[in-house]
């Protein structure tokens, strides 16, 4: 049952990817709202009252602009006024029950937007980009065609990198792994946290020569280990929330898997940091 929903989730994820436009778009939009349940019910476990159908619809608003900012139906100016504007109303919401919010309600449903909202919402911009960086772009590969279409292969090798750091990780640290990384997960070790690193480096620097870049084993080097830690950090800040609320799983959705939000978190800090890492090689070029 683990690996048919393993390989479900892999299938599901590959065809939106390759789809992108409003089917990535949706896509990201269903697995956020899925997963702010999973993370509103943890808060709950623990006695926070979150303003979960708020922050859902603005969650829900921000993916959505998102998207219509990327593909040019509105500036760039009102699709980032939506967090604020967002976050105001969460607020206002909180303030005008009849039992007023408290700070744990108001840092739960704002954190809950920018963690499942705004941060996923940088995939939708990743898988966008394309030809207007081809400058900063250029600076990385000779590769006409990666230039031309490098939001999906930028998507598809950040996710393939996380798999191989979620791999590695796990193996080496069952294998050789003795020293504990961190209370919060006592199950990872720094044998593993080494190993991961190394699989998303090794799998970086194969993708770079194959795209043809200009100085592969940097890039192969930073790119790795920058995903790498990403995942990491989206693993750990799940297992701390998982365990102030003293569950396992942050929920049954997938069989053998648990939630959605166990799922993704590894995938959330990382889009964010790749295209910005983009954005500043196009305003250095």
């Amino acid at each position: 049952m683990r690996l048919r929903s393993g390989l479900l989730i892999g299938v599901f994820g590959l065809i939106v990817v390759l789809l992108g436009g409003w089917y990535f778009t949706i896509a990201i939009a269903l697995l956020t709202y899925l997963a702010l349940l999973e993370f509103f019910r943890m808060a709950e476990f623990t006695g926070i009252k979150p303003a979960t159908k708020t922050t859902l619809f603005s969650s829900f608003i921000i993916i959505i602009f998102s998207y219509l900012e990327v593909i040019g139906v509105v500036d760039s100016e009102i699709s980032s006024s939506i967090l604020p504007i967002c976050s105001v109303g969460i607020c206002t919401w909180l303030l005008l029950q009849p039992k007023t919010g408290s700070i744990s309600d108001i840092a739960a449903s704002i954190f809950g937007l920018f963690y499942l909202g705004f941060l996923p919402s940088y995939w939708i911009k990743l898988r966008a980009l394309e030809s207007a960086f081809n400058p900063s772009l250029d600076l990385l590969t000779r590769n006409q065609t990666f230039s031309d279409s490098a939001g999906l292969y930028l998507t598809l090798t950040s996710c393939l990198l996380i798999v191989a750091s979620d791999i590695g990780s796990y193996f080496i640290g069952k294998s050789i792994g003795k020293r504990s990384l961190s209370p919060i997960s006592p199950s990872k070790t720094i044998e593993g946290l080494l190993g991961g690193i190394l699989s998303s480096i090794t799998l970086a620097t194969m993708f770079a020569y194959f795209f043809n870049c200009r100085h592969p084993i940097l890039i192969g080097f930073s790119y790795g280990i920058v995903v790498s830690l990403m995942a990491l950090v989206g693993d750990l800040i799940e297992s701390m929330m998982k365990r102030d609320a003293k569950i396992k799983d942050s929920g049954t959705f997938l069989p053998g898997h648990g939630g959605i939000l166990d799922r993704i978190d590894s995938y959330i800090f990382t889009p964010s940091v790749i295209y910005y890492m983009i954005i500043i090689l196009n305003f250095l070029n």
